[in-house]
């Protein structure tokens, strides 16, 4: 039986292994095109949980729920951004919006040596907060969940937890720790609970989450079955994980070294990507002769989950691959684009600060 670590800093490799234990479907690539946005095109989702139901919501402008959330356990970095762009491309679409800031998940699932106390968790969840409105969401797509205002969302991750036994658990997550089965039932309630009528009501929804959440998928869809509330079970998109900036690894915030912060200084930023995992070869010569490796080169991963012109990086992609650009010319094309997205990030995060703080406090 394979494992998925949702806690994990490796990124899921076999996808195929996966995809048959566990009965995902692959992402249709008709239905990609159709969606038109570069996370599809590429080929970034790359599974999903019963899709189709929210495929008909976007087609036929129906409401659906659009769910999704982070732990306040760090800085965000480029691998949140790829999130928050799908969470962003579902309101474009008319969706009921649901973005969680999870402060109790992280206090609750993370080490002491990370988050020692819920007031670290809270000083984060401001400037997280202050970084979803930096990259274009609204004050009322945000809820923090120990701020949450309807009281009707405790109740409900209190109802959850009577759906689910330690054996069940057990068998699905390899253990029971207590920190991460309280910040379980919050990860459940926060999927669900849009679908009660005391918020948007029951329709379908969608949540976008790397292969390696997929546990809390399965058993969310299986409590959603066993609720008295008639919901729709929730359907779920996965998208690859986007590396750290070596090989093996995601990018996390335990691991600075592995990431691009979204508050990284341009100086920190460039160093960083002059320094990530290259495809090109060890001479110019060979590089010339034999061209550079698109599948292993870690710059150009991170272009293709952020850079938003697909023919201009198709093109860049062909020269790389050719020989006819270097290494180096590659990572300094990444340079000039993300330093200034970054810089621009930064000044946003900045002016919302006080109301980023205002939305965790109250």
């Amino acid at each position: 039986m394979a494992e998925i670590d949702p806690w994990g800093e490796f990124k899921v490799g076999d996808y195929g292994h996966v995809f048959k234990e566990f009965g995902l479907k692959p992402f249709p690539k008709s239905v990609s095109e159709r969606l038109s946005h570069h996370l599809f095109e590429r080929g970034i989702v790359v599974a999903h949980r019963d899709f189709e139901k929210v495929a008909k919501c976007i087609e036929s402008k129906k409401p659906f729920v659009n769910i999704t959330g982070i732990a306040s356990s760090g800085p965000y970095h480029l691998g949140h951004k790829a999130d928050v762009d799908l969470f962003r491309f579902f309101k474009s679409k008319g969706a009921k919006n649901f973005f969680a800031v999870s402060d109790l998940d992280a206090f609750l699932s993370r080490p002491d040596s990370k988050i020692p106390d819920l007031a670290t968790a809270k000083k984060w969840a401001v400037k997280n907060v202050a970084d979803l409105l930096a990259f274009g969401l609204d004050e009322e797509d945000i809820y923090v969940q120990s701020n949450r205002k309807n009281k009707r969302y405790y109740e409900f991750a209190f109802e959850l937890s009577k759906k689910i036994t330690k054996n069940t658990f057990e068998a699905v997550y390899g253990h029971v720790d207590l920190g991460k089965v309280a910040a379980n039932f919050l990860q459940y309630a926060d999927i669900l609970h849009p679908q009660l009528g005391e918020f948007a009501g029951p329709m379908p929804s969608i949540t976008g989450i790397g292969l390696d959440q997929d546990p809390h998928a399965r058993l969310t869809r299986d409590i959603a079955k066993r609720l008295p509330y008639k919901l729709e079970v929730p359907s779920f998109i996965y998208f690859m994980h986007q590396s750290g900036l070596q090989p093996g690894s995601k990018m996390s915030a335990s691991h600075p070294e592995t990431a691009v912060f979204m508050s990284d200084s341009p100086k920190d930023a460039e160093k960083k990507i002059k320094r990530a995992f290259s495809g090109g070869q060890p001479t110019i010569e060979e590089h010339r002769s034999k061209g550079g490796n698109l599948e292993i080169d870690l710059v150009f991963e991170m272009l293709k989950f952020h850079y938003p012109n697909t023919k201009e990086l198709e093109r860049i992609g062909k020269e790389f691959s050719s020989g006819k650009m270097l290494a180096s010319e590659l990572k300094q094309f990444a340079i000039d684009f993300f330093v200034p997205l970054l810089k621009g990030h930064q000044e946003k995060a900045s002016e919302n600060m006080k109301k980023a703080e205002k939305i965790v406090y109250g």
